[in-house]
């Protein structure tokens, strides 16, 4: 009889590009609609962004996305609406391989983020994948697959959570540290201004904040953006949904035809 051979462990590309210092891209999706999820699952990008806290994305059309993009590279990652256990629980079961987590605002809301990704002892989530486990059926097992691989990501978009930054970042398990920089400006009382030194001092707290504790940072970001960001230090970039690429694509094609286009300055998902 021939010896059996081990099967080689399973692992999130993402976390593996994060932990070797380089950028990760993904796409923000929108509409509940398994077509764009994999039409957009096998442009390249390294993750889609499912977008739960903004859109009309529920549970059931989360589950959909997530079969979609069985059979590609690209990392189905969800932005939960609050950041509550029960909301990452149903996320992680459909078969996220990650957690976006809004308004972490304390270093107790990013270590209630890091438990709610993992199971007992080392957190709180309750085990009962299902579709999770059958759309990640890992030689090692879904349990441990998911504890070593699930993402957990936070987003930095309070004043508060720019005073707490160095004990937010310090909280083992956080994978990225993300800049949400128009809520941030508010919170800041710039009104959405994106070019007022003040956010920009907020923002270059967390990057080094970032590069102090070892957790990828990362932030929305346009094409035009994307290479001074990754200079700076950003690895994680957000970028724009379906919507936003329909607009950008439907500007060229009318612009090229001496057609009156949307202006670059129209406010796009």
């Amino acid at each position: 009889m021939f010896p059996l051979r081990a099967q080689p462990q399973w692992e999130n590309p993402v976390k593996k590009l994060l932990r070797e210092g380089k950028p990760v891209v993904g796409m923000t999706v929108t509409i509940p609609s398994p077509d764009v999820a994999l039409q957009a699952a096998r442009l390249g990008f390294d993750f889609l962004w499912i977008e739960m806290e903004h859109s009309g994305i529920t549970l059931e059309s989360l589950r959909s996305i997530i079969l979609a993009t069985n059979g590609t590279a690209c990392m189905p990652i969800t932005r939960v609406p609050v950041n509550e256990l029960w909301t990452a629980k149903r996320a992680l079961d459909s078969g996220s391989m990650g957690v976006i987590f809004p308004f972490t605002s304390t270093p107790e809301l990013a270590r209630q983020a890091v438990a709610a990704c993992r199971y007992p002892p080392a957190g709180l989530r309750g085990f009962g994948p299902g579709l999770a486990s059958l759309r990640w059926p890992a030689p090692q097992g879904y349990r441990t697959f998911a504890d070593e691989n699930v993402l957990v990501i936070v987003i930095i978009e309070q004043a508060q959570a720019v005073e707490r930054i160095e004990e937010i970042a310090s909280v083992p398990g956080i994978d990225v540290l993300f800049i949400g920089p128009n809520d941030l400006s508010f919170s800041l009382g710039l009104q959405g201004r994106q070019d007022d030194p003040k956010l920009k001092e907020a923002i270059a707290r967390v990057l080094a904040a970032g590069k102090k504790h070892g957790v990828a940072v990362g932030r929305t970001a346009s094409p035009e953006q994307i290479g001074g960001l990754i200079k700076d230090g950003f690895q994680f970039f957000q970028a724009s949904s379906e919507l936003g690429m329909i607009a950008a694509g439907s500007r060229g094609i009318l612009e090229a035809a001496g057609k009156t286009a949307p202006s670059k300055d129209r406010p796009m998902y």
